[in-house]
């Protein structure tokens, strides 16, 4: 749109023309801004016997939220860790709470470690059973049931307890304290972390004194199970982890232990769960007064064998290798003053579409007057010579207002109106020349 057809909008029109474009531009932007810098939401499976996964994730995902952190966390609730597990290999969640020994992991990379769990044999008060030898013929209670199946199978695969006649009875928290007073079992299996809440689970279950006290039971083959089963390694129970006087286990004990991780499908961004990780660090220094579980929230195995492979993200996090701020924004900055000189540009045409016509420099009006040579050399018809006079009166009507000051004005002055002479000359050629095309000799 040249000068002279901007000059015919009213300049209310211009006005709201260059409104509208930048309500547009600016409404674009924000909305791009918004976009790009809003926190994700994460769906996370989470599922325990007792609620506490839930717990310590609903208190994760409220931190974070109050952290206003990048990322959040939608939490879907599960009845058992097997169901949160299931629900994590079918693809419906992003990430999930694990426990190592269970489900398929084949699309999971661990985020962080969440607890440790220990296995643990454990006899009433006064029984005569001291080790799994002497589990021959005798039920054993399984605490929890279908999610200690496997810890079932490889203590029975390695002490030969199928041909012990050793029986293996499935049982909700709530039933054991019966189970055992009513003989229906004689020994309990549990897997627990070693944290307070759990261990007074363990001996609330039995009653006991000064005199008296629950046996735990060794799992002296945990180091062969472990280089069977990776999913589990071997771990020493600490002397008095239980009571600490008289100490149960009266000496360090050797047992099985399985992890929790928090996992993450494999699909995920690495810069997306590089700020999840860093949020969740932060989130848990602030919760640990208050929840002291968390002591156990660690950074996984790092080493590109481990049983539950490191997310690349969250391997870039514990490694101090993340993005640094220019790596990120590099891109960015260097393109900021490309941006800026575009916008100072459109800015600038902006400004001479509002005032095309209105007030112009007699170096633009001498510009105008030039190019309308071109167009009066090309009109086919006398209307458009009867328009083209119209402009070049408009324009030195326009320059006739502004005062001459100094001898440069005085000399674009007279480049005008020779200008205007000169096209004036070339309008009325171009008439005759119409004329006689159209074999009119007067021009009429």
């Amino acid at each position: 749109m040249d000068r002279i057809t901007r000059a015919k909008l009213p300049r209310w029109l211009r006005i709201a023309l260059v409104a509208g474009i930048l309500i547009l531009v600016t409404g674009a932007s924000l909305f791009a801004y918004r976009w790009y810098v809003r926190p994700t939401t994460l769906t996370i499976a989470v599922g325990s016997l007792d609620g506490e996964a839930s717990r310590l994730v609903s208190a994760f995902a409220g931190k974070l939220t109050q952290l206003n952190a990048p990322v959040r966390l939608g939490m879907v609730e599960t009845p058992s860790a097997l169901d949160a597990a299931n629900l994590f290999s079918s693809g419906k969640v992003d990430l999930a709470i694990v426990r190592g020994d269970i489900g398929d992991l084949s699309q999971a990379q661990a985020v962080v470690v969440v607890a440790h769990a220990v296995a643990l044999l454990v006899a009433p008060p006064g029984s005569a059973i001291t080790d799994i030898a002497g589990l021959k013929r005798v039920t054993v209670g399984v605490v929890g049931g279908e999610i200690n199946r496997k810890v079932v199978q490889v203590l029975t695969n390695e002490y030969d307890l199928a041909r012990a006649n050793v029986t293996f009875k499935n049982l909700a928290p709530s039933e054991v304290r019966r189970a055992l007073d009513a003989k229906e079992v004689r020994a309990i299996l549990i897997v627990v972390p070693l944290v307070e809440k759990y261990l007074a689970l363990v001996r609330g279950i039995f009653s006991q004194n000064a005199k008296s006290a629950p046996v735990l039971l060794p799992v002296d083959a945990a180091g062969a199970i472990a280089e069977k089963e990776r999913a589990y390694e071997s771990f020493d129970v600490p002397k008095g982890t239980l009571r600490g006087s008289p100490p149960i286990p009266s000496d360090d004990l050797t047992t099985l232990r399985v992890t929790y991780y928090l996992v993450a499908q494999k699909k995920l961004d690495n810069d997306l769960i590089t700020d999840l990780t860093q949020s969740l660090m932060n989130a848990r220094r602030d919760l640990l007064p208050e929840l002291p579980m968390l002591a156990q929230v660690t950074a996984p195995d790092l080493d590109s064998d481990a049983f539950v492979p490191v997310h690349p993200g969250a391997a870039a996090f514990f490694n101090g290798t993340q993005q640094s701020f220019l790596d990120k924004w590099g891109n960015a900055i260097f393109l900021a003053p490309m941006i800026a000189g575009g916008l100072l540009s459109v800015l600038a045409a902006a400004w001479k579409f509002l005032r095309a016509g209105e007030g112009e420099t007699r170096e633009e009006a001498l510009d105008l007057l030039y190019a309308l040579g071109r167009r009066i050399r090309d009109a086919g018809k006398v209307p458009e010579l009867d328009e083209i006079e119209r402009q070049i009166d408009r324009v030195l009507e326009t320059q006739r207002s502004n005062p001459v000051k100094g001898d440069q004005d005085a000399q674009d002055v007279t480049a005008l109106n020779v200008a205007a002479h000169r096209l004036e000359n070339l309008i009325h050629d171009r008439r005759s020349a119409l004329a006689s095309q159209h074999g009119n000799p007067a021009g009429t």
